[in-house]
């Protein structure tokens, strides 16, 4: 569905990203690992256009997309759920869901998806009049992923969606990740908490320094050496 291909990117004079190439199929969750500064996030940003690659090339479905604006590829059916979640704070649960449906105009279609959303975060369903901004900081992750699930993308894009959470409300954003997979929906997973983040996909891509050092599935680099010593603590 995804592919990438030798995408190089700048920050001023910050090579950001040093011709990395990958891909994502249709229907699989594949995940970006590393530590901070690898060049996760600007990879994420660059797919969604919100940062310009020098070179390189981002296609989706075939087509190219790499000079696209950020409209144009949310109009491709893709949304990323950012880092720090960034709900509307100010606009109540529902608002933020709405928004979330802004692209598509079958209102029969976007009720089901609601009610599959409230299914899925009940905990969403039960503050739907209250402000983001008064929800808990497990509750916004769910809210903004409930929020990008409501544009009913093929691609998904997750940026770090267990920061700063809780051990348990870790568990069940991943858990959620997976049921979200039930229904064939691709899934491009940034994460820090390698060990979660290996459990769960298909296949992954190991970043450092704007690089990719190593590859292969989920299982295989949870058994790697190099990986368990560098980012699963042992």
């Amino acid at each position: 569905m995804l592919k990438v291909e030798n995408l190089n990117v700048f920050y001023g004079g910050i090579h950001a990203l040093k011709g990395i190439s990958f891909e994502v199929p249709q229907g699989k969750i594949i995940t970006l690992i590393g530590a901070n500064g690898a060049g996760k996030s600007t990879t994420l940003r660059t797919i969604c256009g919100l940062v310009k690659a020098k070179n390189g090339q981002i296609s989706l479905v075939g087509r190219n997309i790499t000079n696209l604006s950020t409209d144009e590829i949310v109009k491709m059916s893709v949304a990323m759920i950012p880092e720090g979640r960034k709900i509307f704070p100010n606009l109540t649960v529902k608002e933020n869901l709405t928004l979330g449906a802004f692209t598509r105009g079958n209102k029969e279609e976007i009720a089901q998806d609601e009610e599959w959303v409230y299914k899925l975060f009940p905990r969403i369903k039960e503050r739907l009049w209250q402000k983001g901004g008064t929800l808990s900081g497990g509750e916004q992750q769910m809210l903004a992923v409930a929020r990008g699930l409501m544009s009913r993308p093929k691609l998904l894009m997750l940026d770090e969606p267990s920061l700063g959470l809780a051990p348990l409300l870790v568990k069940e954003i991943f858990e959620i990740i997976q049921e979200i997979h039930k229904q064939e929906m691709t899934i491009l997973l940034i994460e820090q908490n390698a060990f979660a983040a290996l459990k769960i996909a298909d296949y992954a891509y190991v970043m450092e320094t704007g690089r990719i050092v190593l590859q292969g599935t989920g299982e295989e680099l949870l058994q790697n050496e190099e990986v368990r010593k560098a980012y699963l603590g042992e």
